[in-house]
């Protein structure tokens, strides 16, 4: 199955929150961060993506309708490639600044501090992601200026690249209405789920890593 959805927007721009949505919308799993976190056995797919080399990007999303957040925004173009007929959600902050406001109270001290778990599968995923950022987005990835250089360059790329007719943009306040116009669907009855705040990212974290953990030693 073909991702209906590919989202282009980095961490921290609200996209727990569109991937409740995005499951409710299109009746199937969202890819998102916490999926790797739960199928480590996708880790091996991932690497050879950071390296360059030849992913089967349909085999590696099989069963998924979406994508949002890392690891899959930073392959954006790859995707949206294996994915012609999906639209391209680019979800943002209101500025940079309030963007990397939440970027240093969540991923950066996950990123720089020791690794969250000692269970091979893993740590193996954790360095992963630490190589992603360093790699993918910016080798200076804790330092402020440079992150948010990044993170407007990555935001202007994918708005000069993706056709208006296929993009979605979209921030947290905007709710259901951008993506249920593009998608041709009603907007739901329910309020739009507001996930994951930067008070709730290392707990869901954590709890993330436990649930991965017990599933590997059953």
């Amino acid at each position: 199955m073909a991702l209906k959805v590919v989202g282009a927007g980095l961490g921290r721009t609200g996209t727990n929150s569109l991937k409740l949505a995005l499951e409710q919308l299109l009746g199937g799993p969202c890819y998102h961060m916490f999926e790797l976190i739960a199928h480590p056995q996708q880790v091996p797919l991932w690497e050879l993506a950071v390296r360059g080399e030849e992913v089967d990007w349909n085999a590696l999303f099989e069963g998924y309708a979406a994508t949002v957040d890392w690891p899959g925004c930073a392959f954006w173009r790859d995707l949206i490639t294996a994915n012609p007929n999906a639209p391209v959600l680019l979800s943002t902050r209101d500025s940079p600044q309030t963007w990397w406001a939440s970027m240093e109270q969540t991923i950066i001290p996950a990123l720089q501090g020791p690794m969250l778990s000692d269970h091979p599968d893993l740590m193996r995923g954790q360095k992963l992601v630490r190589d992603l950022f360093r790699t993918r987005f910016t080798p200076d990835f804790a330092n402020r200026d440079a992150a948010i250089a990044e993170y407007e360059r990555h935001r202007d790329d994918v708005r000069r690249e993706v056709p208006a007719e296929r993009l979605i943009e979209w921030q947290p306040r905007d709710g259901w209405e951008p993506i249920c116009s593009c998608l041709g669907l009603p907007v739901p009855e329910t309020p739009f789920p507001h996930e994951n705040s930067s008070e709730e990212f290392g707990g869901k974290v954590e709890r993330s890593i436990a649930d991965s953990e017990r599933a590997l030693d059953s």
